[in-house]
């Protein structure tokens, strides 16, 4: 099938743009709405420091079943109308599909137990971990790798996962040295090039694996990419405007997702989730600052602004005072989904109160964070929609970041320091020679990508 073709917006008016509500919400099997006017947790969790190898399975299988015992148990006692629970496979659970598949069926079994006892409706997200990298790789869409992620897709779908979704990483050994260089132009190929061919021929056959097994593809993310360079600004190794620009520039990259038939919600770790909102209507997950179990941020508020789903992003089964981990972080999930559920009650004028402080608590201080504010988010989005192409889409995201960081700072809704506005100059350079098509850019840059395998891209 041809790719769907976004043309315009599927929000026009800002005060439309919220929380809580999406244009198309997703109604899963048990009656659960995202997106239909109630925000609620995902929860998403990991094990403990330890081997996952045949030996120790019994482990990592007795670990899963006691992450989610507690996580229902704290849903029943905080009375929760339901919840998300993520699986990110660890790599060798992908690797070895039945592992994942076993992990998969012992969180879909606790939380159908929890629902038929109690009525709390879970929904469980599996996200393979996408293993096609590496020395071993044979090629991005045929050979082992390929086969054992479309394995695990498609027998966690069979024991009971609702949701389809990815970290997919396309592009990514490209993406790696245009982030440690602030390279633009290598960023762009990566994303528009590499990541968007990628991405169709990926999402195409998620699609497929939801359509024959009766489960939803949701969406992926740019976390290898927009996330690989927030937190390397965060460290001060790069420098935050050039995190801000590759954020916006992901855009096109995962919209691709959702031209394939993704319906989301669209995935926790993806902070351009909010362009994906805007541009298709579809509810999005995304974490703030709960996820700092995971990693630090700038955007721990303004990450909350259009959320239909808020995640911690991933936490250890490791044990707190509080007790597992896991559960602790669901707890504080569970306060924030409450009291912005709580302004939803209270109505419109309350939603948009509470939107508007969590994106201006956050967006004076980062440039990271000023390119996902609402307003700013709806503005380039629109824009966006207007070009045709990844490649334009990719691009003129770089240049429409940069120019709302500009205007931010000269009408005094931003602070750069003197080092970021320098760096904000050389990036306008870089974006000012942009070459008119992918094809120039990648005669322009392929010979210096010495990661890259042309031939695994059929380049």
């Amino acid at each position: 099938m041809p790719r769907k073709i976004y043309a315009a917006t599927a929000y026009q008016n800002l005060d439309d743009f919220v929380y809580g509500s999406s244009k198309y919400p997703v109604v899963l099997k048990n009656g659960l709405s995202i997106g239909g006017g109630k925000v609620y947790p995902e929860v998403n969790f990991t094990l403990p420091p330890m081997l996952i190898e045949l030996q120790t399975l019994p482990d990592v299988l007795q670990n899963y079943r006691e992450i989610i015992a507690g996580i229902c148990d704290r849903a029943v006692a905080l009375e929760v109308p339901g919840f998300v629970a993520e699986i990110e496979t660890l790599p060798p659970m992908t690797f070895h599909p039945e592992w994942g598949i076993e992990v998969t069926k012992i969180v879909v079994d606790t939380i159908k137990e929890c629902e038929n006892k109690h009525g709390i409706n879970g929904v469980v997200r599996i996200t393979p971990n996408d293993i096609r990298e590496g020395r071993e790789l044979e090629h991005m869409w045929h050979g082992r790798h390929w086969d054992a992620m479309f394995e695990t897709f498609e027998g966690c779908a069979k024991v009971g996962a609702d949701l389809l979704a990815v970290e997919s990483v396309g592009g990514k050994e490209v993406h790696d040295d245009a982030i440690i260089n602030c390279d633009l132009d290598k960023s762009l190929f990566a994303l528009s090039v590499l990541g968007c061919r990628d991405m169709e021929k990926l999402w195409t056959e998620i699609v497929a694996v939801a359509d024959r097994t009766g489960t939803i593809a949701s969406g992926d993310t740019a976390c290898g990419f927009g996330n690989s360079a927030m937190v390397l600004a965060d460290r001060g190794f790069i420098p935050k405007v050039f995190a801000a620009i590759v954020r916006v520039m992901t855009v096109a990259r995962s919209l691709v997702a959702l031209e394939c038939g993704a319906r989301g919600p669209h995935k926790d770790c993806g902070y351009e989730g909010v362009f994906i909102k805007a541009i298709t209507g579809t509810p999005i997950t995304t974490e703030g600052r709960v996820a700092a179990c995971a990693h630090l941020s700038p955007v721990g508020n303004v990450a909350a602004c259009l959320c239909d789903l808020w995640s911690n992003e991933s936490i250890q089964n490791i044990k707190l005072l509080g007790g597992a981990a896991p559960t602790v972080s669901f707890e504080q999930l569970v306060f924030d989904c409450r009291l912005m559920n709580q302004a939803i009650e209270k109505g419109k004028d309350a939603v948009l109160f509470l939107r508007d402080l969590n994106a201006d608590s956050d967006s004076a201080l980062d440039p990271q964070a000023y390119v996902l504010r609402p307003d700013i988010v709806l503005d380039i989005s629109k824009k966006l929609v207007s070009l045709d192409g990844d490649y334009n889409r990719t691009k003129y995201g770089a240049v429409y970041a940069a120019e709302a960081i500009r205007d931010g700072v000269e009408n005094g809704r931003l602070k750069l320091s003197r080092r970021e506005k320098s760096w904000l100059d050389r990036l306008q350079s870089q974006i000012d020679e942009f070459p008119d098509t992918a094809d120039e850019l990648t005669a322009r840059v392929i010979s210096s990508c010495d990661k890259l395998d042309p031939k695994k891209y059929d380049l």
